[in-house]
C-alpha cells in the first residue's frame, strides 16, 4: 500500500462532515482540520461549534478557525503543517493563490453539483428551483477562480420527484464522501484525469436570501412547487394570511386533478382536506400537505384540518394585501 498521504481538511457544515468522516475510513492521516469559527446559534446565541470542529475533536484532531486565509500568520501555519493535499467542502472561506500551492497535490474540492453547472454557493437549492432532473458530486482541483478548476471526477445523482433540498443535502452528502474517496484512491494509483470545465456552459448558484420565499401565486403550480422544494428546509417558502405569515413546508402541483382544479383567482383556496389545501395559482393549482402557522410548529394538512379548519375556508385568499 502506498504511502498514507498527510492532509488538511477544510468544512463547515454536516455536508462536509460527512467527507471529513469518509477521510477517517481511509488509510490516509489526517494532519489538521480548518472550519469557521464557532457561531451563536439557539434561543440562547451560545457560540456553537460547526459539525466538522465537533467530529474532528472527537477524532483528537487539531483544529484551527482562522477568521480568513489572507491572514499572513495563517498562511504561514498552514505551511508549518507541510500538507500533501488539502481537501476542502463546504468551507465558507476563499483560498487566496499562496494558499492553493502550498499543498504538494494542491487543494481539492467537494463539490454538490455537476460542473459547470451551479457554481457557488448553493447549488444543491440552485438545482431543485431550477427543475433540474438531477445533480451530482464534483471532485475538482481547485484554481484562484470560485468552482474554475479541473473536473477530476463526477458522480451523477437522481433528483427525485418528492426531493426537497433537505432529502438532496443527504443524498449528496453520502455521495461526496465515496466520491472523494474514490479520486484519492485514483490520485495514490496515478489513474486521475482532468478535464477542463467548459466556461460556456457555466451557471451560479446565488447564495440564497430569506425573501426568496415569498409565494407569487400569480406563478405556476410547477414553479412554486419547485420553490417550496427548493426551499425547505430552509429558508421556507412563505405567503400571507391576513397579516401573518404562513411558511410552507411541503406541497405538489395538481395540474390535472378535477377536485382541485377552479378559475379563481390566484392565492385563493378552492379545497381543503386531510389530504390539503388547494390553492389556485396562474396555472394549476398548488396542494399544500404540510405547513405552519404563526407562532406553532409545522403541521401536516390533516392535524390543521382537525383544528383550524375555518382558517382555510372556501374562498380565503392567501397573499392578499
Amino acid at each position: 500500500m502506498p504511502e498514507p498521504l498527510r492532509i488538511v481538511f477544510a468544512g463547515t457544515p454536516d455536508f462536509a462532515a460527512a467527507s471529513l468522516q469518509a477521510l477517517f475510513d481511509t488509510h490516509h492521516k489526517i494532519i489538521a482540520v480548518y472550519t469557521q469559527p464557532d457561531r451563536p446559534a439557539g434561543r440562547g446565541r451560545k457560540l456553537t461549534p460547526s459539525p466538522v470542529k465537533r467530529l474532528a475533536l472527537e477524532q483528537g484532531i487539531e483544529v484551527y478557525q482562522p477568521l480568513s486565509l489572507k491572514d499572513a500568520d495563517a498562511q504561514q501555519e498552514l505551511a508549518t503543517l507541510k500538507p500533501d493535499l488539502m481537501v476542502v467542502a463546504a468551507y465558507g472561506l476563499l483560498l487566496p493563490k499562496v494558499v492553493l500551492e502550498i499543498p504538494r497535490l494542491g487543494c481539492i474540492n467537494v463539490h454538490a453539483s455537476l460542473l459547470p453547472r451551479w457554481r457557488g454557493a448553493a447549488p444543491i437549492h440552485r438545482a431543485l428551483l431550477a427543475g433540474d432532473s438531477d445533480t451530482g458530486i464534483t471532485i475538482m482541483q481547485m484554481d484562484v477562480g470560485l468552482d474554475t478548476g479541473d473536473m477530476l471526477l463526477k458522480t451523477q445523482c437522481p433528483i427525485l420527484s418528492d426531493d426537497n433540498s433537505g432529502a438532496l443535502h443527504d443524498r449528496l452528502a453520502a455521495l461526496g464522501a465515496s466520491t472523494l474517496t474514490q479520486s484519492l484512491a485514483a490520485i495514490e494509483d496515478g489513474s486521475i484525469s482532468r478535464e477542463v470545465q467548459n466556461n460556456d456552459q457555466a451557471c451560479y448558484a446565488h447564495k440564497l436570501e430569506k425573501q426568496e420565499g415569498n409565494i407569487d401565486w400569480q406563478q405556476s403550480a410547477d414553479y412554486l412547487a419547485r420553490q417550496v422544494r427548493g426551499l425547505s428546509p430552509w429558508p421556507v417558502a412563505f405567503t400571507q394570511l391576513e397579516g401573518t405569515t404562513l411558511r410552507i413546508w411541503a406541497a405538489s402541483a395538481q395540474n390535472n386533478t378535477q377536485s382541485c382544479s377552479s378559475d379563481a383567482l390566484p392565492g385563493t383556496v378552492i379545497a381543503a382536506d386531510k389530504d390539503g389545501i388547494c390553492i389556485a395559482c396562474g396555472q394549476g393549482t398548488l396542494r399544500i400537505t404540510r405547513l405552519q402557522l404563526p407562532g406553532g410548529t409545522p403541521l401536516n394538512s390533516a392535524d390543521i384540518m382537525n383544528s383550524r379548519r375555518e382558517t382555510f375556508r372556501l374562498g380565503t385568499r392567501l397573499g392578499a394585501a
